[in-house]
């Protein structure tokens, strides 16, 4: 599918405006070969040039990967997390692999529409199939694995989601115009470790600038004795992934540059979903340049933007953990909370490696008796709500897939969650970017400190949209260092 404001795009690349990076592709037909416009070669004639939407539509329409730019290895734009539409959730459930492991009939099933009307949708959304779209996030997770482990080419084949060898060489071809080892051959830089068994170590890109700091140390204060592990710009935690859980640590940047990730004792069947679980935690995709200009035409939200340009919305790994988080955090302060937390996971928790577990899974907890809650130190109520949560999301009734907007609904439903246990978990377990839990105390205040009322605190936001989560984080941030 072409868009349709071509001059003004066209006008953009141009430019070599980096703030439309991630979020269109052109594809030069004189070369067959497609870019992102940032690309250092010498800019096309207009006439020459196709745009797309996606990655797997200009492949789709016979292009190429250009190898200066590496269009395949562009960080993807948050702009889709907002949206509620069957074609957010489709993109959001192939990123996580689900094709992959169900087939597009899975797919279909999971959102609720039949294979023909999901088809038609992503190729009239996006120009490419639901099976394009699949093929070419098994090829762009080869290329990474390929650039950035020292794992046997025939490895990373299979830890892509490839079936056979043939259809993995197929797709790196169509989709690079090139072999896996030419790939490999001309990768511009070694490995960051060797990816010698059971370690795994890849390098994630992130745009810049990004506020390492600031997210180490978001995840630090709340961290979880025996789930987690921060020092400095490391963070080590248990991560459940489809096929077994992983010790996973990830090393964020000093300056610009890339994040290393390290997996210990992962399937390789799950770096695929490990890798968008990782994005999603440390909010990598993001795109602060888009962002920080639609929530800088706010005078006061400009001036904290200046103080931390790179500020992202730390998320999760795992929205139950999330949910679960939320609810044993309400109405005491974070330190008790991962008190509490702590406890579950020292009573309940399984699996895991070097002293490190994830939380216990909502089956697990379902299956408990509320006396058992209620004895790791949680009031009756607090206990009363978590196994209600448990048992729903356990048997399928409480979908935390589902869209934002929905999930909210479903949630205010359950006595015991109100309106900012939803906001907040909607912010940090969905990764929704317009989230705002307009009744947190700590962003009341921060927001009557740069002069915006309770009264007036929903109209002044609409300023902030979409990107309505980073406006809190940046309040949260500032409220945090007075």
């Amino acid at each position: 599918m072409e868009l349709i404001d071509t001059d003004v795009a066209y006008r953009a690349l141009s430019s070599r405006d980096s703030r439309f990076d991630g979020r269109l592709w052109f594809g030069v037909t004189t070369t067959g070969i497609y870019c992102r416009p940032v690309c250092p070669a010498q800019r096309p004639m207009q006439h020459n040039v196709r745009l797309f939407a996606s990655p797997a539509a200009a492949v789709t329409a016979g292009f190429r990967a250009c190898r200066r730019c590496r269009p395949d290895s562009a960080p993807g734009s948050r702009a889709w997390d907002h949206r509620s539409d069957l074609t957010a959730r489709a993109l959001r459930l192939i990123a996580a692999g689900s094709a992959d492991e169900n087939g597009i009939a899975g797919l279909a099933r999971e959102l609720s529409v039949s294979e023909r009307h999901l088809h038609r949708t992503l190729v009239d959304e996006l120009g490419a199939t639901p099976s394009a779209l699949a093929g070419s996030r098994r090829a762009q997770t080869a290329r990474l694995l390929l650039d950035d482990t020292d794992l046997a080419v025939t490895e990373v084949a299979y830890a892509a989601g490839f079936a056979s060898i043939r259809a993995f060489n197929d797709a790196i071809r169509r989709e690079f115009g090139a072999t896996p080892s030419q790939l490999r051959a001309g990768r511009r830089s070694q490995p960051v470790l060797a990816a010698a068994k059971p370690t795994i170590s890849l390098r994630l890109r992130i745009r810049p600038p990004y506020d390492a700091a600031a997210v180490a140390g978001f995840v630090a204060a709340r961290s979880i004795a025996g789930v987690e592990r921060v020092e400095g710009l490391s963070m080590t935690r248990a991560v459940r992934l489809p096929h077994g859980i992983a010790l996973v640590t990830v090393d964020l940047p000093k300056s610009n540059g890339p994040a290393v990730l390290r997996a210990v004792d992962a399937d390789l069947r799950d770096l695929g979903v490990l890798v968008t679980l990782v994005r999603r935690w440390l909010d990598l995709d993001a795109d602060p340049a888009l962002i920080n200009n639609v929530i800088a035409l706010d005078p006061a939200v400009a001036l904290l933007v200046s103080r931390r340009p790179g500020l992202r919305v730390p998320t999760t790994v795992d929205p139950w953990e999330t949910l679960l988080r939320a609810v044993v955090g309400q109405q005491v302060s974070v330190a008790a909370a991962r008190t509490l937390l702590g406890r579950l996971v020292g009573r309940f928790g399984s699996g895991g490696t070097a002293g490190l577990r994830p939380l216990p899974t909502a089956k697990a907890l379902a299956g408990l008796e509320l006396s058992e809650l209620a004895g790791s130190g949680l009031t009756t109520a607090r206990a009363t709500t978590v196994l209600d949560l448990a048992r729903r999301v356990g048997d399928g009734r409480l979908d935390l897939a589902a869209p934002p907007a929905q999930v909210k609904i479903e949630l205010l439903g359950v006595r015991g969650v109100g309106p900012w246990t939803a906001d907040y978990f909607a912010l940090r377990g969905l990764g929704d970017p317009d989230a705002f839990p307009f009744t947190d105390l700590v962003l009341r205040r921060a927001l009557a400190g740069i002069g915006v009322s309770d009264a007036a605190a929903v109209a002044r936001s609409r300023l902030w949209r979409p990107w309505r989560a980073y406006v809190a984080q940046h309040l949260w941030t500032n409220e945090g260092e007075k």
